[in-house]
């Protein structure tokens, strides 16, 4: 997906995660802030954790669930939104060790 692929995830040392029943708290001990996520924003995070690329992460999400693309790619969108303005995630331009890699792939 052309939106994400330029985009990493870096994920502050100062955030924790605690999932319980499905949904999760994400807690940055920096502003003492929580944030709470449904199942789906769980799975988001999870991958998030897992790949950082998210064009790596779109991939799977469009398989795991039965969502039009561009609702998606609208939904991820403002996840990433809302988690960069609470400070819990920033994101990165893709390194030129990502694209070498890719090119390889």
């Amino acid at each position: 997906m052309s939106l994400f692929a330029d985009g990493r995830v870096r994920i502050p040392d100062t955030v924790l995660f605690q999932e319980v029943s499905g949904e999760s708290v994400l807690l940055d001990l920096a502003s003492e802030q929580y944030f709470g996520l449904d199942e789906v924003g769980t799975r988001v995070w999870q991958l998030l954790s897992e790949f950082r690329a998210l064009d790596e992460v779109y991939p799977v999400l469009l398989d795991e669930y039965e969502v039009e693309p561009e609702v998606l790619a609208r939904d991820l969108s403002e996840l990433l939104d809302a988690l960069v303005e609470a400070g819990l995630v920033e994101l990165l331009p893709a390194t030129p060790h990502d694209d070498q890699s890719r090119a390889s792939d």
